[in-house]
């Protein structure tokens, strides 16, 4: 399957599953009517009512040391002016006594899927909605533990958390631009709560919206290929950025940080995989990071990187 055939799809106003890697070098795109529920499930809810249920997780991450290391290689870069904004990931080892689907049917998240016995995400951010001719964009960015004396307040004051959102509102802008008319800036950094797991964080989003013209179905796939990889995932300048972290990260993401949507023949809706799981001969790995700037602390973003590895 290509974008081109994609547009196609569009054109003929087929319902269709979209789900692409990081790099968007490799997708998958499966009719609705042809849909295994045994091999793949996805749920697409804003509304979700969030239920308990028990925590099996056990982490096994790579040191600060080992940590810090990346981090510094990423600030060196900043100051050579190679990237502004860089979102540095890992993997980590984790231990669950539940197999992907029992974590699928108990996991509280707008955008949940699971790929047969693989992969699964439980994302709290949308990737782009396309609805009515108009298309919207909503990056996330800024994470801060709510349990913490005025949380709300000091995320929204963080002078490196307002330079990093910034960022990554404007360079979504210009994706948006690419394909859209009339861009623009809805609502400016808001502030939303997600459970995580046995503590439940602050996350700020901004929403960006454009206006698409009437063929926009059969030009679905370009659409997809001029936002992809996802802006608030990857950093800015997006071209020397993911070179930086192909260099850097030192594993493959594969599908964590891509996109996967949802085409009903009338619009289309994505989120963006994180809060991603995925399972290989050896052991359950979890994927998770956060944005780094130049007024980054190395000992913060570690620990966000930890703090976003959990079951909701």
């Amino acid at each position: 399957m290509t974008f081109s055939e994609i547009n196609r799809l569009g054109q003929e106003r087929k319902p269709f599953l979209f789900i692409s890697d990081f790099k968007a070098k490799n997708f998958k795109v499966i009719l609705l009517e042809n849909l295994n529920k045994e091999d793949v499930e996805f749920e697409i809810d804003e509304n979700f009512i969030s239920s308990e249920h028990e925590h099996f997780l056990k982490k096994f991450p790579l040191s600060f040391i080992e940590y810090k290391k990346k981090f510094d290689y990423v600030i060196e870069k900043i100051k050579s002016g190679d990237t502004y904004l860089l979102n540095l990931t890992q993997p980590t080892k984790i231990e669950t006594i539940l197999t992907l689907k029992e974590i699928y049917s108990h996991a509280n998240a707008h955008y949940k899927l699971r790929y047969k016995d693989e992969f699964i995400c439980f994302s709290p951010e949308k990737f782009v909605q396309i609805r009515d001719g108009k298309i919207h964009t909503y990056p996330m960015k800024g994470t801060i533990d709510s349990s913490l004396s005025d949380a709300k307040e000091k995320i929204l004051e963080d002078k490196k958390e307002m330079a990093e959102h910034i960022m990554v509102v404007d360079l979504l802008r210009n994706d948006l631009s690419i394909m859209a008319n009339d861009v623009k800036v809805e609502r400016f950094r808001y502030v939303t709560e997600i459970e995580a797991g046995d503590k439940k964080l602050l996350q700020v989003s901004s929403h960006i919206s454009g206006k698409l013209n009437d063929s926009w179905h059969m030009e679905l796939g370009d659409i997809l290929k001029s936002l992809l990889p996802a802006g608030s995932i990857s950093g800015t300048p997006k071209k020397s950025t993911l070179k930086i972290i192909e260099d850097i990260e030192g594993y493959d993401r594969g599908y964590f940080s891509g996109v996967f949507g949802v085409y009903d023949g009338e619009s289309f809706d994505s989120g963006v995989m994180i809060r991603f799981m995925e399972k290989n001969e050896e052991c359950y790995t979890y994927k998770s990071g956060g944005g780094i700037t130049l007024d980054s602390n190395a000992t913060l973003e570690y620990n966000e990187l930890l703090d976003k590895i959990y079951l909701p």
